[in-house]
């Protein structure tokens, strides 16, 4: 049973924003969602994280925190733990029936939240989006195709725009989702493999308004390769047939060459051919050992069954008044130096 099942019945939709050293924008972001969210006709709560920001982001979103207490609620983790986790943060707090999540740099605009909404009036218990004319730039956009291509091939998860966070997901997903316990994780994937009636529809797609993206090209491949090892077992199993393919290979060249040192005698022209072949296979042994060490490293990382975060505070209303929840003792200190709300 999960956390959100002795939760008093909440409101129908819950809005997830992670943010992480976005106080430029922030500013922007609560003059556009709250009234995109006043205008649905529906009960709400908007549920911010912060992941650890080292600039004035905290401060801001206490201070949102403030001005609309009814409807805001605010989780400040005690450092830095990457999007997911953030979000995952926000599920576990999650109250509504409809759960949306969407990234604070308003490339999502909140206007479209009401096409999700309505979709899961119709009874689809996860909506899924694909950005309509796309305004990242064109290596972006290339490397995003790619990577689709090859995560559906390998996964069989269909995603049409993986890299779109604004989605919703049905309470029965959300609370399935907070029962599991991975490590690294894809939550659109997570939740593709609960949903039963699944839907993807076309979203606008805006210019970050403020800041640079937090995802390097570094960032974006862990992402993937993190999806395609957390979900699918392929790349294991194309290691084991790339590895019988070069032994079988591997013995035909040996009785070539065998043949030919008894027809033609010693040989040298060939040297340098060999030596490519041992280059090449070297390689793939060394792809080999990295990519079961990925796996490895995941089984590593899961039996230690560490805490996936720390929330150092909640920022939520309680009895009509203004609240901080404080899981640990210690935060005290350390968050009445970074905000004070109350």
């Amino acid at each position: 049973m999960s956390q959100t099942d002795f939760l008093p019945t909440g409101p129908e939709l819950t809005v997830v924003v992670p943010v992480y050293n976005e106080e430029e924008g922030l500013a922007a972001l609560f003059s556009r969602l709250y009234p995109a969210l006043d205008a649905l006709g529906a009960t709400y709560e908007v549920i911010f994280i912060n992941d650890g920001s080292r600039d004035k982001s905290a401060a801001l979103l206490a201070q949102q925190f403030r001005a609309r207490p009814d409807t805001t609620r605010v989780i400040l983790l005690n450092g830095n733990y990457g999007q997911h986790m953030a979000i995952l943060a926000g599920f576990e707090q999650s109250r509504g029936e409809c759960v949306i999540t969407l990234d604070a740099d308003l490339q999502n605009p909140p206007e479209e939240i009401a096409k999700l909404l309505e979709k899961m009036r119709e009874g689809y218990d996860y909506v899924g989006t694909i950005r309509q004319q796309r305004q990242d730039s064109f290596w972006r956009k290339k490397a995003s195709r790619l990577m689709n291509r090859l995560r559906e091939r390998i996964t069989r998860i269909r995603m049409t725009d993986q890299g779109c966070m604004l989605r919703g997901y049905s309470r029965h997903i959300i609370d399935t989702i907070n029962r599991c316990g991975e490590i690294n994780t894809f939550i659109p994937a997570l939740a593709y493999t609960f949903a039963q009636n699944p839907i993807e529809i076309d979203v606008a797609h805006e210019e970050r308004f403020a800041g640079e993206s937090k995802y390097s090209l570094y960032s974006l491949i862990r992402l993937n390769f993190d999806l395609v090892t957390g979900f699918s077992v392929v790349p294991l199993q194309w290691l084991s047939f790339i590895g019988v393919i070069l032994s079988v290979g591997s013995a035909g060249l040996f009785l070539l060459l065998l043949v030919r040192r008894f027809m033609f005698g010693a040989e040298v022209e060939g040297v340098f051919t060999l030596f490519a072949i041992t280059f090449f296979m070297l390689g793939v042994i060394i792809f080999a050992l990295g990519l079961l060490g990925e796996y490895i490293g995941r089984i590593y990382q899961q039996v230690r069954a560490r805490p996936r975060y720390l929330v150092q505070t909640i920022l939520e209303e309680r009895d009509g008044k203004p609240a901080r929840t404080m899981p640990r003792q210690e935060a005290v200190a350390a968050i009445s130096r970074e905000v004070d709300p109350l």
